[in-house]
């Protein structure tokens, strides 16, 4: 028999799916570490993934309530690409990624979790991160705390974003 604790995922289960869409309901709240907001822009945020395929793994989302791309203006499009670009340098400098998963999952049918809001996905990658666990047991296994994980990034999306246009 397999046992894997995972008591995080309690507070999942209990809950249900909220109402409304996180994306438009969580920057609206004053509690960034809380909700795991790591950087703020004009146009865009970025949110650490509350149920991470890896450690480190970021979304990058607009504020405006969009499922497609084509009903963004470009300048939150250009944002969107710019705060990708600074989120992935940040990733790799902090937890030394080896190789990135970068991409979107537009509609339910592309396996979209949260269809009815378009976000960027950054999952940090290593060599040897599928391991036997993943290969054998189906089973991935993360080696830090999501909260730890965001003290740890924090300072440096501060940093980064330093002077950057808000």
């Amino acid at each position: 028999m397999k046992q894997l604790w995972a008591p995080w995922r309690l507070q999942y289960i209990l809950e249900g799916n909220p109402e409304g869409c996180i994306f438009c309901t969580k920057p609206s709240e004053d509690k960034d570490k809380e909700n795991l907001i790591l950087f703020r822009g004009r146009h865009v945020f970025t949110i650490m993934n509350l149920f991470p395929y890896n450690n480190g793994h970021l979304m990058i989302v607009p504020y405006q309530h969009a499922e497609a791309l084509e009903e963004l203006p470009a300048g939150v499009l250009h944002e969107l690409m710019d705060i990708t670009r600074m989120s992935q340098g940040i990733l790799r400098q902090v937890f030394a990624a080896q190789g990135f998963n970068i991409g979107m999952n537009l509609g339910k049918a592309a396996g979209a979790g949260i269809d009815e809001h378009l976000h960027i996905h950054i999952v940090p990658r290593w060599m040897g991160d599928s391991n036997y666990m993943t290969v054998l047991a189906d089973i991935k296994v993360i080696p830090q705390h999501i909260g730890a994980a965001y003290d740890l990034l924090l300072p440096f999306f501060r940093e980064t974003s330093k002077g950057a246009e808000r």
